[in-house]
């Protein structure tokens, strides 16, 4: 590795250990996948610059922890750190909703079968050689 490279490394290092503030793991359960959105609640005093983006990004639509990583360039750990910082002050919440909410109120309550066959098929593509079971007809 070359010495632009190195610094170029310790210098992101060094960068992500100051914007959690030296901390190395988040104060809430938070999943790749968990979804935020903006709450009532306001930043305090002294956060880092990516929470106002965070927070911006949330105000925009619903986004989850990856995808404010990714759009941040930052580590999904530190974004967690970010986030549950933000969660605490109330300026994010996880909405709670079901699973299986349909736009349309007249539907089903349950999975579509259209995301069950993604299911099956996705299922099938990881196990290809686990035991089948019957289909219900």
């Amino acid at each position: 590795m070359t010495t632009h490279g190195r610094a170029a490394e310790d210098s992101t290092f060094v960068r992500t250990y100051a914007l959690t503030r030296g901390r190395t793991k988040p104060r809430h359960l938070l999943g790749l996948e968990t979804v935020l959105d903006a709450g009532p609640g306001r930043l305090g005093p002294g956060q880092a610059e990516e929470c106002e983006d965070i927070l911006t990004l949330c105000r925009e639509r619903r986004r989850s922890v990856t995808e404010l990583a990714g759009r941040l360039g930052r580590p999904v750990t530190a974004v967690k750190i970010l986030v549950s910082d933000l969660l605490d002050a109330d300026a994010l919440v996880v909405p709670v909703t079901s699973p299986y909410a349909a736009a349309d109120a007249d539907a089903d309550a349950g999975p579509s079968p259209q995301l069950l066959a993604a299911l099956s098929a996705g299922l099938k593509r990881k196990w290809p050689d686990a035991i089948a079971y019957p289909q219900a007809g």
